[in-house]
């Protein structure tokens, strides 16, 4: 199972980003799949989660601002990130768990994990 992680870069406060995650070796259709972030010198946190039923979730401070959705036929994920700021800033990564029906928030370890993607938020 492999996940890849793309779509960071630079963008200046108030704009937008869409970061993709497209997993290979398993079919996305039994996966929950979440964004976890991690910004420089701080822990990694969770920032948002979608189930096999398409129930999505999100951190309160992304909630508004950010879009999760999947699309099974590519087995990809997607993050839709608007007016960005700051405190945005993290190296974003995204991860899969085969417990697809649960509700996603609370899965303790997702099991497949891909490399990072960066974004930063600067004027």
């Amino acid at each position: 199972v492999q996940l890849q992680a793309s779509g960071g870069g630079l963008v200046p406060p108030g704009d937008s980003l869409r970061l993709s995650c497209a997993l290979s070796g398993v079919n996305l259709d039994y996966y929950a799949i979440a964004w976890f972030r991690q910004a420089p010198g701080k822990k990694r946190d969770w920032v948002s989660c979608i189930n096999s039923a398409e129930s999505t979730h999100y951190s309160d401070s992304v909630k508004g601002r950010f879009t999760i959705s999947r699309d099974n036929a590519r087995n990809t994920v997607y993050l839709q990130m608007n007016n960005l700021n700051s405190e945005d800033t993290a190296v974003y990564y995204c991860a899969a768990d085969p417990r697809g029906s649960s509700y996603c928030p609370v899965i303790p370890e997702y099991k497949y994990w891909g490399r990072g993607t960066l974004v930063t938020v600067s004027s």
